[in-house]
């Protein structure tokens, strides 16, 4: 085989000694690949300029090595398995070519690869110069060949990911630890592995701009509702012309209320809770170079649930449930409630603990709502602190900054035990809520309410709920109403809201579950 292709192995990334081209413009936008193999070294040339990774591999063939051919290709993303694809070419035409190896003309080249293609695995014919420069983007050899109008593309792609291991945002006790990854056709992969059906459908589109990202959107056709798909479609064919670089990109781009603080849609990082929506009619959305799954649409009752919700018995699910739903009122409500007792309704709060509660806030300086605020914002500020240090540092920073900061404050007259403890509870209450998306407005909400309470007590907390409650009525995602199966009321569906019902007699039909028509 050696022999056969005569290679030159000179491996230079930047020149080559069949092919000494001097550097100029493009004098014309052609998208045809020319027979002229030096006009093809050179256009690649002019292209991939100030590429240091970028490598040509030169070599020859035929008679006294007369002929010349080269190959393409990132050394970043591909295999450094070069010689092999070159070897796989030419063993096509030995095998059909008559006569000595050397033999081979150009014409060989050309009528051969014309008329039987490549016979190696994931590699083709391209045609178009446009497709060259896709291919070898994505980490293909490309070899061309001298008066050969024809381009040959093996996929040699090889870049480093991180493996399937158990996802950090969705820990459970007990279920699956497969999580998903950064590589798109691994998340299908898994998603496949667990639903093998061939009604399970998977579409891919490429974004506009110039990252060119893979997105992948998947159905269960007979399960999804084709009112939502339609309009989910409808959306989604606009990331054809804008930038995707996450999942959260396209998020945004088929969401239905943009300045809305509560989140449309979920997200998930396991593969079993991307098959479980997939059979409730749901639409799911992965990114290329991104682990997080979208899920569309995302209902408000849906963040309150967990997978390890199915993976437990139906008593323990239906009371961590409930206590998620109490953790979601503690976190919006607690701060406000206490600021609008202790300043316009004392004579609500017993005896005793009115007692105690205006002792320890003997000597503070401030208003109960500056006090109140005050500590909140810190709270915020060591929680985020927190999340953005090294995971090491943050854990620590967070719990021993909160004890620190809190003694002192106490310590010097700045803040009473009682709110110390109460924003501490609202802060362990948004922890327990599974979905972090949902916990995210509960911390935006809470001081406009703390705000209206330290206004009008109660009777101002009571008209910020009502208008929230308004809000999250008149939102809609993807067309259907937020607040479902709430309102509009479906009793059928509630056995999977407040409780979890045993799964042999809950009420799971996808399309009844979700259609507007019900």
């Amino acid at each position: 085989m050696k022999d056969l292709v005569g290679l030159k192995k000179k491996h230079n990334k930047h020149t080559s000694s069949h092919f000494n081209i001097p550097e100029k413009k493009l004098e014309s936008e052609n998208n045809q690949i020319s027979q002229d193999i030096d006009e093809n070294f050179r256009q690649l040339k002019e292209i991939f300029s100030n590429c240091y990774d970028l490598t040509f591999y030169s070599w020859g063939y035929g008679p006294e090595l007369s002929h010349k051919a080269f190959s393409v290709y990132f050394e970043s993303l591909t295999l450094d398995k070069t010689i092999n694809y070159m070897k796989y070419s030419m063993q096509d035409l030995l095998d059909r070519e008559v006569g000595p190896a050397t033999s081979i003309e150009p014409e060989h080249v050309i009528s051969f690869f014309d008329n039987n293609g490549v016979s190696a695995k994931n590699a083709r014919v391209l045609t178009d110069f446009n497709q060259v420069i896709s291919n070898i983007l994505k980490g293909h050899v490309v070899i061309f060949f001298d008066m050969w109008d024809q381009t040959l593309s093996y996929d040699a792609s090889s870049v480093e990911s991180r493996q399937v291991s158990e996802p950090i945002a969705e820990s459970v006790v007990q279920g699956p630890r497969e999580g998903t990854v950064e590589n798109l056709y691994k998340n299908i992969g898994l998603i496949r592995t667990r639903l093998k059906n061939q009604n399970l459908k998977f579409e891919v589109i490429k974004s506009g701009g110039k990252a060119q990202t893979e997105v992948a959107y998947s159905f269960f056709e007979g399960a999804v509702d084709p009112a939502t798909l339609s309009e989910f479609k409808k959306r989604i064919s606009q990331v054809e012309k804008v930038e995707i670089l996450e999942t959260s990109y396209v998020e945004e781009w088929i969401e239905d209320s943009t300045y809305s603080p509560f989140p449309q849609h979920r997200y998930s990082e396991r593969p079993d809770v991307a098959v479980s929506a997939l059979l409730e009619g749901k639409i799911i959305v992965l990114v290329q170079g991104t682990g997080s799954i979208l899920i569309c649409p995302g209902l408000f009752v849906e963040f309150f649930q967990s997978s390890e919700d199915y993976y437990q018995r139906t008593v323990i699910s239906t009371l961590i449930r409930l206590l998620r739903i109490m953790a979601f009122f503690i976190s919006l409500n607690l701060t406000g409630i206490y600021i609008s007792l202790s300043t316009f309704h004392p004579e609500l709060i017993p005896t005793v603990l009115l007692l105690a509660i205006i002792d320890s806030r003997e000597g503070i300086p401030f208003p109960t709502v500056v006090e109140a605020l005050v500590m909140q914002f810190f709270f915020e500020l060591l929680r985020e602190a927190g999340i953005r240090l090294p995971r090491p540092v943050g854990s620590a920073v967070s719990i021993v900054g909160a004890l620190v900061i809190g003694e002192a404050a106490i310590t010097a007259g700045i803040a009473s035990p009682i709110i110390v403890v109460i924003v501490a509870l609202t802060g362990i209450a948004s922890f327990a809520i599974p979905q972090y998306t949902i916990a995210i407005p509960l911390r935006i909400i809470q001081f406009p309410l703390m705000i209206m309470a330290a206004s009008m007590g109660l009777f101002g907390m009571m008209i910020g709920l009502i208008w929230l409650m308004l809000h999250l009525t008149n939102l809609r995602t993807l067309g259907q109403p937020y607040l479902a199966p709430l309102a509009p009321m479906r009793p059928r569906q509630l056995m999977d809201v407040f409780v979890r019902a045993p799964l042999k007699t809950l009420f799971r039909s996808p399309r009844s579950r979700y259609s507007h028509k019900q």
